[in-house]
């Protein structure tokens, strides 16, 4: 149980290769924080610095108001589970669990006490005589997990702890391990993963990480409904938002935009007299697009489609060469529609603006 304080964290290699910088982050009790970013954006990085298991180059880390940048891994009072399991071949299931204990020379009575409550809660009861070898992989990531509770840390890390289970699996073990935290409401856990359905299901607040430093931190809804830049808006929702130019004609509490393509949205963003004329980027998530027959944020010609049973992906030919193709992601069945004409509108609280990159809500 523990807050965490990271104050202008920073990671260099060599004194030159700069990896992390300016990481200022307030962690506190009982959140479950989940990492997420582009590959080598410094998650996993980041990570094993609040374990100690890299040296933090530049800035404060505080675990409970001290500071323990120089404080070795084993005295942090921190747990960590790997993507590789890393579970000892030749010892059970029950010693793999009770290792750690051993080697802090708790008693037998303890050990069994520890080991039990942890595999009840994991339901890996059935399973404590076995070794790894008969395990299944979503078995073997429980067994990783159960290692870390038995030692009661103060913090919780997982390093993609799903990525190596097939979809099925990623799936049960998301939710056991959801589960497993609603069981310690008062566990710190911090989650590095590149999976956005993990992080949106899991996470009390999402760190996106990008361009070495932090981009944005809020609850997954709030950096879904109101990110505050063009990177985290298509960093979040899969698939990511369209961004389609256009030019504000009228402003207001609401905004009228003029689209390139002569289609015309309205926002809720509100702007002033002085943005007219401004250059912006419309952002629109596919699933907030509407088909209509008369004004549209967006028309052209569907080049490929996916049905995916209660949903349809439409994928629309690029406007000009270099532009991204528009996805909209429509409820149920659209047949026949491949080669044709589509019209899409939507409501201006599902309109966002973006101008030079960054979201004007967050002027």
């Amino acid at each position: 149980m523990a807050n965490l304080k990271l104050t202008d964290v920073a990671k260099t290699y060599g004194g030159t290769v700069e990896v992390l910088k300016d990481i200022n982050l307030d962690i506190t009790q009982g959140e479950l924080i989940v990492f997420v970013g582009p590959s080598g954006c410094g998650k996993s990085t980041l990570l094993r610095m609040i374990a100690g298991l890299e040296k933090i180059t530049g800035g404060t880390l505080e675990i409970d108001g001290q500071r323990v940048n120089d404080v070795p891994p084993a005295q942090r009072g921190i747990a960590m589970v790997f993507q590789s399991y890393a579970l000892y071949p030749h010892m059970t299931v029950r010693e793999n669990m009770s290792f750690a204990l051993k080697l802090a020379k708790k008693t037998p009575d303890e050990i069994n006490e520890a080991v039990n409550r942890a595999a009840k809660m994991l339901q890996l009861d059935q399973y404590l005589d076995r070794l790894p070898k008969a395990l299944s992989g979503g078995q073997r990531q429980r067994v990783a997990i159960g290692r870390s509770l038995v030692r009661d840390p103060k913090v919780y890390l997982f390093d993609e702890p799903l990525s190596n289970l097939d979809a099925a699996l990623r799936v049960a073990t998301r939710i056991e391990i959801a589960q497993l935290k609603e069981q310690m409401p008062d566990r710190t856990m911090i989650y590095v993963t590149h999976d956005q359905v993990e992080a949106m299901t899991l996470a009390s607040r999402i760190v996106v990480l990008a361009n070495k430093g932090i981009a944005q931190v809020g609850s997954p809804l709030e950096l879904y409904e109101r990110p505050n830049s063009e990177f985290v808006a298509q960093f979040i929702g899969s698939p990511s938002m369209n961004l389609l130019p256009g030019e504000i004609t009228g402003t207001g509490e609401q905004t009228t935009i003029k689209l390139e393509d002569g289609g015309q949205a309205v926002s809720h963003y509100p702007t002033t007299d002085a943005d007219m004329g401004m250059k912006v980027n419309v952002g629109v998530r596919p699933e907030d697009f509407i088909e209509t027959e008369g004004d549209y944020v967006y028309h052209g010609t569907v080049d490929i489609t996916e049905a995916l049973g209660e949903v349809t992906l439409l994928y629309f030919r690029p406007d000009a060469e270099g532009r991204d193709a528009v996805i909209a992601k429509l409820p149920g069945i659209h047949k026949d529609v491949r080669g044709k004409d589509v019209r899409l509108t939507a409501t201006p609280d599902k309109v966002h603006l973006f101008a030079n990159g960054t979201s004007l809500l967050y002027r």
